[in-house]
């Protein structure tokens, strides 16, 4: 089935805008009560939309960070390192075993990870805003993710940073469809730690001990930053899943269950883990597809290839060829062929074995513009860019809802 060049979900940029503004009004970190008032205001435009069975889920044991676990584990990895420089078998023995325990702990951390660690540490209560359009007996679902939440900054997130290394030396970015695994070295600084401990080899260890408290030291600057505006990152989500659920409920969808979702999701997609937890079982593997809206407004949308922190997972064949013939179809220019050496909330999806695709932006340096820094605010914003996406991913759902209907 085609796609039209214009579909119903295509909101002024101006209303776009205001409805940004408001959402970037709440000071709104993780599993926080201004996280809980985005999920309210969330709730209650897609109720005004047009949504049904809008509803928000509590979900009391989040942690709502990821900068102290794996803060503490890194600190955990140097203080081995520095007692197995004392030398002596017990204590390298020592340092051998906590360091090992740390890198896995620290790996567990990472999304789709368990997150064992964390689940030791204090706990506050995250939100999931929730809304259903379309045919309440459809065996299929679709399912659209955002996040309400917004991230801490810290000093590398600084924009300058990357245009500085893209002036001087472009060759970085133009050479590199794949984001740098920036999560690496948060594992392996334990992890050298411990390989350094069992083989006696103070050099190694020294290296795994410079890895663990620059981990340290970055998680701890992160966690004492306050939260950005997050327009950007994901403010333009939570904006696209309210024009979706105006126009799917102007005209329906008939062989397909649109479920809204969205989560907290800047302390390392803790909401979406815990949300999979949950409702996984409800959603068949065969009769799911999970489309994540995340980070629109940057100048060049993009359909991520692949992503994820430790283990780069690459995006379904038949998802990535139905999100890229719809750009086609609405004569959407999509960036090629780039993948994250981060996480989106699609990752768990992804990790689990369902149709699934994640929609994004970036700019010139194939980076997200803005990104948690003080200046993602609604004017720094490309509202063509949002739209684009809106209009992609309205005209996936009904492409995906004329297919199940008719098949």
């Amino acid at each position: 089935m085609g796609v039209t060049a214009r579909t119903e979900a295509d909101p002024s940029a101006a209303w776009l805008r205001d409805r940004l503004e408001e959402l970037c009004a709440i000071e709104r970190p993780s599993a926080s009560p201004g996280e809980r008032r985005a999920a309210d205001w969330l709730a209650r435009e897609l109720r005004e939309a047009g949504a049904r069975d809008v509803r928000i889920e509590e979900e009391p044991e989040a942690n709502g960070t990821f900068w102290w676990p794996l803060g503490l584990l890194a600190g955990a990895g140097a203080l081995a390192g520095l007692a197995a420089r004392r030398g002596g078998r017990l204590s390298r023995a020592l340092a051998t075993v906590t360091g090992a325990a740390a890198a896995a702990l620290a790996a567990d951390e990472m999304p789709p990870g368990g997150r064992t660690f964390r689940r030791l540490l204090p706990q506050r209560t995250c939100h999931h805003v929730l809304a259903e359009l379309g045919s309440e007996e459809a065996e299929r679902t679709i399912v659209v993710m955002a996040h309400h939440d917004a991230p801490h900054s810290a000093f590398f997130f600084n924009p300058a940073i990357t245009e500085t290394v893209g002036e001087a030396a472009p060759w970085v970015f133009e050479n590199n469809d794949t984001s740098p695994p920036l999560m690496w070295p948060v594992v392996a600084g334990p992890a050298v730690v411990a390989a350094g401990a069992a083989l006696g080899s103070r050099r190694l260890t020294d290296l795994g001990i410079l890895l663990s408290a620059g981990t340290a030291a970055f998680m701890a600057d992160i966690g004492f930053t306050e939260a950005v505006p997050a327009a950007n990152d994901n403010g333009t989500g939570c904006v696209a899943l309210i024009a979706l659920a105006r126009s799917l409920a102007e005209n329906p969808p008939d062989g397909a269950r649109v479920l809204l979702l969205s989560t907290s999701e800047e302390a390392l997609c803790e909401g979406m883990g815990l949300f999979m937890e949950r409702h996984a079982a409800d959603l068949p593997r065969d009769r799911t597809f999970f489309l994540c809206l995340d980070t629109l407004g940057s100048p060049h949308l993009l359909v991520l290839r692949g992503e994820g922190m430790l283990k780069l997972r690459e995006y379904p064949r038949a998802s990535l060829e139905l999100l890229d013939s719809a750009a086609d179809e609405l004569g959407i220019d999509l960036f090629p062929n780039l993948r994250l050496r981060n996480a989106t909330d699609a990752v768990f999806p992804l990790a689990a074995g369902y149709q699934c695709a994640s929609v994004a932006s970036c700019n010139q340096w194939k980076n997200p513009s803005n990104y948690h820094w003080k200046t993602d605010t609604p004017e720094n914003v490309r509202y063509e860019t949002l739209g684009d996406a809106i209009r992609l991913s309205e005209a996936v759902i009904r492409r995906l809802d004329a297919d199940w209907l008719n098949g």
